[in-house]
């Protein structure tokens, strides 16, 4: 197993992770679980903030594993932290605490280099929360779950610590140890090479590859191979948005590079 993950979060991980494709991941739910949400700021920018939820106290006899959520919506404006509530309470019945992110998004102030400097800000924001909520997280077992474009964001804050310093998101406080990408964009010069999202990719990284195959060695998962982390890729097989060819090629790459990595494909 990769550095202190248990099958437990695996499996705890990559189900809702699964429940969450196969219900699309677009419905909203009323935030009754136990204790709401904290509205954390983890950056200046309006939209960098995070709901932290924990699970019940009287359910932990430790501090919790930690899943930071990242919502997709191709990068842009539009698209919030909300499409990923379905999640959470799943997650916290099986005493996961859970960190929901928001981010700079294209036509938001996002894009090369706010987005990822965002997403590497509000993870590594764990082990800089106040003593009385970090004192309820396990940061040696972080796992990143993300959808779409959050699936793509998911993977590559598991993947930082293979950046060479003086990159975007290089020198991770908190190294995740899983990544679940559900019908992730993980290889992004496919993306924008076969015009998945129409021009989203582009207008992400902010040039095309072959202007710049510098920047999507650092912002592509698939390019960005190994790493030290777990990854998981569940994909629809008749997904139309994003072809399963995104998964398929990254869990190919990184397993030829000797990574641990799944493709979990989930059939009709």
């Amino acid at each position: 197993m990769t550095r202190g993950i248990g099958p437990r979060m695996v499996a705890t991980a990559v189900a809702v992770a699964i429940v969450a494709v196969a219900c699309g991941g677009s419905d909203t739910t009323e935030r009754t679980e136990p204790g709401g949400a904290m509205r954390i700021e983890y950056g200046d920018h309006p939209d960098a903030f995070g709901d932290l939820w924990l699970p019940d106290p009287s359910d932990a006899g430790s501090p919790a594993p930690v899943v930071v959520l990242i919502h997709g919506g191709f990068w842009r404006d539009g698209f919030f932290l909300d499409l990923m509530d379905p999640l959470i309470p799943s997650l916290l019945e099986r005493g996961v605490a859970v960190w929901n992110i928001e981010y700079r998004r294209v036509g938001a102030g996002g894009g090369h280099p706010e987005t990822f400097e965002d997403v590497a800000s509000a993870v590594d924001h764990l082990a800089r929360m106040s003593d009385d909520v970090a004192g309820s997280l396990d940061l040696a077992r972080i796992a990143v779950v993300g959808h779409s474009a959050g699936g793509h964001l998911a993977a590559w804050a598991a993947g930082r610590s293979s950046l060479a310093a003086g990159a975007v998101g290089a020198d991770p406080v908190v190294r995740p140890v899983l990544a679940v990408s559900q019908a992730g964009v993980l290889d992004l010069v496919g993306c924008a090479e076969q015009g998945v999202g129409g021009a989203a990719c582009v207008d992400l990284v902010g040039v095309r590859p072959s202007a710049d195959p510098e920047r999507y060695d650092t912002t592509s998962p698939t390019e960005m191979v190994p790493f030290d982390a777990m990854v998981v890729a569940v994909h629809g097989e008749l997904d139309r948005i994003v072809p399963p060819s995104q998964s398929v090629t990254f869990v190919e790459r990184a397993t030829a590079a000797g990574m641990d990595a799944t493709y979990l494909p989930i059939p009709d």
